[in-house]
């Protein structure tokens, strides 16, 4: 009786896992050492850092309790009352500055994007944009954001544009989104610029035009390279939207303002922090989670 290929297959396929099996069970004693001492550092590791925290977290709360102070500062900013009382107001401030948020990394994303290509181009009918795209980012880099935020808030109503009143909220997404504009934009240049010469001439090579060559390739392999860098500005906008409550607008933040111009103590200014640290913890994990993936791709010598 002949045996089919089928069954020759499934014979070296048993083999092959068993001869795999054998060489995953038949590790030396050298090699079962190093585990066994690398999972004993991990573990001396742990216990370290969790006694360090431990310690310190002891220490920072016995100083707090031996300051003289300590019972009127719990009082003023800690109270368990006016936390309760003001967190449902504050709350609500918070979803303005979700909203805001939203838009403006919309909006930056779009406008940091075409900053960054227009500085990117090499052609010399775009110079007069290339210097004013240079000019542009020089500027709202060295201006401070809560000066933009004045510069736009009041300047643009000052226009006389329309003789309704323009809401706060909406002049400070656009002032969130000209400021930040200009430190994307520049975060993305850096990353075109990385990308190396030889990837653009193998995408023309091969028929890609110069618009299909940025998108499909530029861009794609740009992102990934400045991806933490652009995580940490996402971050530092987050925090930054709570600056439209100079303008008027009812945030968070003027929530929790107009709650300590009533009750003269500053818990709900604790409260409006918890719920930014709240929001921003996610994408802070997510930018270390990332961080290191790159860098040890980057070790193992793989692509970025």
């Amino acid at each position: 009786m002949v045996d089919s290929p089928s069954t020759h297959d499934s014979a070296a396929t048993v083999d092959a896992d068993t001869a795999a099996s054998n060489a995953t069970s038949q590790v030396s004693d050298v090699e079962r050492s190093r585990r066994e001492y690398r999972r004993r550092q991990q573990l001396k590791s742990v216990v370290t850092s969790l006694v360090s925290t431990i310690v310190l977290a002891a220490i920072v709360v016995t100083g707090l309790k031996m300051s003289p102070g300590w019972p009127r500062v719990k009082q003023t900013f800690f109270s368990a009352q006016y936390f309760a009382k003001s967190f449902p107001d504050v709350l609500d401030g918070l979803w303005l500055n979700v909203k805001v948020l939203v838009i403006a990394v919309i909006g930056v994303a779009i406008f940091a994007t075409l900053i960054a290509l227009v500085r990117t181009s090499k052609n010399p009918v775009m110079f007069p944009l290339r210097a004013l795209a240079a000019l542009y980012t020089t500027v709202m880099r060295g201006i401070p954001m809560i000066v933009v935020l004045y510069l736009i808030g009041f300047g643009i109503p000052g226009l006389q544009l329309t003789k309704q009143r323009i809401d706060p909220s909406l002049l400070g997404t656009i002032a969130v989104i000209m400021g930040y504009s200009a430190y994307v934009a520049e975060v993305l240049r850096a990353g075109f610029n990385d990308v190396h010469p030889s990837q653009r001439a193998s995408a023309r090579s091969l028929g890609l035009t110069a618009g299909q060559t940025t998108r499909m390739i530029v861009i794609p392999q740009a992102l990934r390279k400045v991806a933490p860098a652009l995580m940490n500005d996402f971050i530092s906008m987050q925090k930054d939207v709570g600056l439209i409550s100079v303008l008027g607008a009812v945030d968070a933040v003027r929530a929790a303002q107009i709650e300590v111009a009533s009750s003269y103590n500053f818990t709900p200014y604790v409260v409006a922090s918890l719920l930014f640290i709240l929001m921003s913890v996610p994408f802070i994990l997510l930018n270390d989670w990332y961080s290191e993936r790159l860098r040890k791709r980057e070790q193992s010598g793989g692509m970025v």
